[in-house]
């Protein structure tokens, strides 16, 4: 089964959070929707444009791209960083051009887990489903090593900066924050990672999904 079927991706606007591969997660289900819809990923924080995909960085090159590419991405040029941040065409306007629209709407320093300040995650009010991912290469290391913004992540699961993350502090986390829709946990590349995304399911009242981006692999945990 198709990924955005699995994580019941619907039309309208969708914010990705968390940590672990949501950039390449927007680009796998981009892929996916643009064979039989108009999709656009974008952001409302800083992202790299994706390799290969038409950019709009202007609301004119917005307005021609859209007529001729099912699937392309969009933002303002952040000048000296080489990355984009939010689209150059208000989030009600793009949902009415597009079909889709998948927002990554935080950033983790490309770690695998992450605990929000009180300025993040930017889910546009339009989101009608919000995303999380983990990333299991981070259960057994220690949260100064796996989750950005590790002090906070550490007061909200109540245990060490230096302490192991497990699928119970990951838990305590996202309960704490309450942000999520349903859990994607990526980076799955063995029976130990599954066991970890399993446990954390059993810990958790939302669906939870589990599996590998760059394998095309999922797992329903719950």
């Amino acid at each position: 089964m198709e990924l955005a079927k699995l994580l019941d991706i619907h039309p309208g606007v969708t914010a990705v959070i968390g940590g672990g591969g949501k950039t390449t997660l927007l680009r796998t289900l981009g892929e996916e929707l643009a064979e039989r819809n108009r999709v656009l990923l974008c952001t409302t924080t800083k992202i790299f444009p994706f390799p290969g995909l038409p950019c709009a960085m202007t609301a004119e090159e917005l307005n021609s791209l859209r007529r001729e590419h099912r699937l392309l991405c969009a933002g303002i040029s952040v000048p000296g960083t080489g990355k984009l941040t939010a689209p150059p065409a208000a989030m009600a306007e793009l949902a009415a051009w597009f079909d889709y629209v998948l927002v990554e709407a935080d950033g983790s320093a490309q770690r695998p887990f992450k605990a929000h300040a009180p300025h993040e995650p930017v889910i546009p009010a339009e989101s009608t489903q919000v995303i999380c991912v983990v990333g299991a290469s981070g259960f057994g290391r220690p949260v100064t090593e796996s989750a950005h913004r590790p002090e906070l992540y550490a007061r909200l699961a109540g245990v060490s900066v230096e302490d192991a993350v497990t699928p119970e502090t990951e838990a305590a986390v996202l309960q704490a924050e309450g942000l999520h829709h349903r859990i994607y946990v990526n980076q799955v590349e063995t029976r130990q990672d599954l066991a970890a995304a399993e446990a954390l399911a059993a810990l958790l009242d939302c669906p939870v999904l589990a599996g590998s981006l760059h394998r095309r692999e999922y797992f329903i945990c719950s």
